[in-house]
């Protein structure tokens, strides 16, 4: 039924093209779209005895009591302004196809006189050249390696540049030409860089044609060396094409998306054609999609050559599509805007359109067949790996008796370093898949040095307090988003035997879980007689270990959340490491921060020197106030900077407390007896 609101809204709406904004009752927005006329578009919406069945409308109708239009001067303004609206708001209904996280991007710096190209993550505006991002971070460090190989650029940081005196292994294995110790042919160096450009953008038939030439011409001219380089070159290039086994007609660049969809679940396929080849097939999956086909199309496009988007590094001059998205024109336009933009940023003239077309025969119709077969198959490959995981989990479950399916694993480890930087981390898993969202690290507070019962039992403690707390400040509010973010899994493991887990069971049940499966996990080792004992689990009440078979499923998914712990907590304690070696006793200063504390060791050379410094030489900083010298001078008075001290860790919060112990019950809910 359709709210009076919008009702007396619709009679109103302009012809003209622009963006269109639903609210709830509340008024959030719910959906953002665009359209060459709102009175067309935004009435279809709720024409009564409309022979359209799409599952969105009845959702739109249902929540949706207040409308908002924002009038544009032509299509290509309200596609950009959707798209600003989209990322600003973040609307329900608007489809999301790809992880909120960040892609992997090359970047190939232009300041120094020899670039390096290095992964980043966040593109900066800072002159230099970006290729990406990827959608696979596999993949972009594969192609980095190969550009290492291959093409020798340098791969150390500036900073090691500059300290370097000799050459290092990379310069003995005819990877690097070694710019940190030899005066090198800065020519070559060019060379190999623009080879690196062409190589990056695909445009691999005029790469070759150059290295060819190049190679000959070093030949005449009895440069072996050089012309080695380039036949390197050339074998990189052909290894990169033996892979783009597809030929298509003509020479063109494209995207082709295919689109294969069974309900709410959608799975889209682009396929990468460059220069007549496909170079790299893609898929991306969405789940609880119930927009039309043609709202999905225009969610991709928005997205995939959007800032940060997959495809916003390359806009090819032809996408094909399945079917085309309302405001098509305008899309087109700013797709083609994007695509001169990155031709001005490589120092290329000339660059043509961007269009969008729904081919219905000859060779662009099979490719795009192609792209959409893609698409049913990724489909219907990650619907039987769903399915052999659920498998998996349930041969899990019976192995160990568990009430329930164990779709959210969870494991705790330790890690320190001769008792110092002591860490403990607790990973999970969702449906056998890391669920990196919900890892947890936690500085060890209440334990002696080398104490890992004790470090295990604070840890756990204060992991379930939390999710208890949660849990019940949910009830009392109705609002479950923390408690879904500190909810307690399905399955609690702990790396190591009888000891370990007696601990964590204790933790457990002081705080009244006694419900929640937790088992321990020892690792494969060998006795004293020579025997080897593989991996064993342990259950709570049971006296002997089950022992895993190498390579089973419940195997597999208990060592790699283990090993996970394992990884995770090796990175919190070198990390907690580095920030202990670095720390400067100027940070234990009220009133001092980092950009003082930085400012201070830069300007006067070292710590002693800003201690003997006057006031007027630290008020000479930039950025230092009178306040900050009186806590510095009051400080110094009562001796805390005379000497390193540890510093005492603030007291903790009361939601990560550790309980006080109570005794253990006799008796246990779980695991069920044999």
């Amino acid at each position: 039924m359709t709210s009076e609101l919008i009702e007396s809204k619709l009679a109103g709406l302009p012809t003209s093209p622009g963006c269109y904004l639903f609210r709830d009752a509340e008024g959030r927005l719910l959906y953002i779209g665009k359209a060459k006329s709102l009175r067309a578009r935004v009435r279809s919406y709720f024409q009564s005895g409309s022979s359209d069945t799409r599952a969105f409308l009845p959702l739109l109708r249902r929540h949706a009591v207040d409308l908002e239009t924002l009038v544009t001067r032509s299509e290509k303004e309200a596609a950009l302004l959707e798209n600003s609206l989209i990322k600003e708001h973040q609307p329900r209904f608007n489809v999301k196809l790809r992880d909120d996280k960040e892609f992997l991007t090359l970047r190939l710096g232009q300041q120094h006189p020899f670039p390096r190209l290095e992964l980043v993550r966040r593109p900066k505006p800072d002159g230099a050249r970006y290729f990406g991002p990827y959608h696979s971070a596999t993949a972009a460090r594969r192609l980095l390696h190969v550009v290492e190989k291959h093409f020798q650029l340098r791969t150390c940081s500036d900073r090691e540049l500059e300290s370097r005196t000799r050459p290092c292994l990379q310069y003995q294995i005819k990877r690097c030409l070694a710019p940190c110790a030899f005066e090198i042919d800065r020519e070559l160096y060019a060379e190999q860089l623009r080879s690196v450009v062409l190589f990056l953008e695909g445009r691999h038939d005029e790469l070759q044609r150059q290295l060819e030439q190049r190679m000959r011409e070093a030949s005449a001219q009895l440069e072996y060396e050089r012309a080695a380089t380039y036949r390197d070159n050339l074998a990189a290039l052909r290894a990169v094409r033996e892979h783009q086994s597809v030929e298509v007609v003509g020479q063109g660049d494209q995207d082709v998306l295919g689109l294969y969809r069974e309900g709410e679940l959608v799975e889209l396929s682009v396929m990468y054609v460059r220069s007549g080849r496909v170079t790299d097939i893609v898929s991306f999956s969405s789940a609880r999609i119930e927009l039309p086909d043609d709202e999905v199309v225009a969610a991709f496009l928005r997205e995939h050559y959007g800032d940060d988007g997959p495809g916003q590094g390359m806009v090819p001059a032809e996408v094909l599509l399945p079917l085309l998205p309302e405001g098509a024109e305008g899309v087109a336009e700013w797709l083609s805007d994007r695509r001169r933009e990155l031709a001005r940023a490589r120092g290329e003239a000339g660059a043509g359109r961007c269009s969008l077309s729904v081919p219905r025969r000859g060779p662009r119709a099979k490719l795009l067949a192609l792209a959409t077969d893609n698409a049913r198959h990724a489909f219907a490959e990650k619907r039987r790996a769903k399915e052999d995981m659920g498998e998996r989990l349930g041969r899990l479950q019976e192995r160990l008796r568990l009430p329930t399916l164990p779709r959210r694993i969870e494991c705790v480890d330790i890690s320190h370093l001769g008792g110092k930087d002591g860490v403990g981390a607790v990973v999970a898993l969702r449906d056998g898949l890391p669920d990196k969202a919900h890892y947890r690290t936690y500085k060890l507070r209440a334990v002696a040095e080398g104490d890992d019962y004790g470090a295990i039992h604070e840890v756990l403690a204060r992991r379930f307090r939390r999710g208890l707390l949660a849990r019940d400040d949910a009830l009392s509010s109705g609002d479950w988003s923390e408690a879904a973010d500190w909810s307690l899994p399905d399955l609690f493991v702990v790396d190591g035997g009888r000891g370990q887990l007696g601990v964590a069971l204790t933790a457990a049940q002081d705080l009244g879980l006694f419900e929640l499966p937790i088992v321990g996990l020892a690792k494969e080792r060998e006795t004293v007689t020579g025997d080897k004992l593989v991996d064993r689990v342990y259950l709570p009440g049971q006296k002997n270990p089950i022992s895993l078979r190498p390579n089973s499923a419940e195997w597999l998914l208990l060592t790699r959340v283990r090993d996970e712990a394992h990884r995770f907590s090796n990175r919190g304690r070198l990390k907690l490491g580095r920030a202990r070696q670095l720390r400067s006793r100027l940070d234990d200063v009220p009133g001092i921060g980092p950009k003082t504390r930085t400012a201070w060791l830069t300007g006067l050379g070292s710590l002693e020197a800003v201690l003997a410094a006057t006031d007027e030489q630290l008020l000479a900083i930039a950025g230092t106030r009178r306040g900050q010298v009186a806590a510095l001078r009051e400080a110094v008075a009562r001796g805390a900077l005379g000497r390193r001290e540890a510093v005492a860790e603030p007291l903790m919060e009361k939601r990560d407390a550790v309980p006080p112990p109570s005794p253990t019950p006799t008796s246990l809910r779980w695991p069920p007896t044999k």
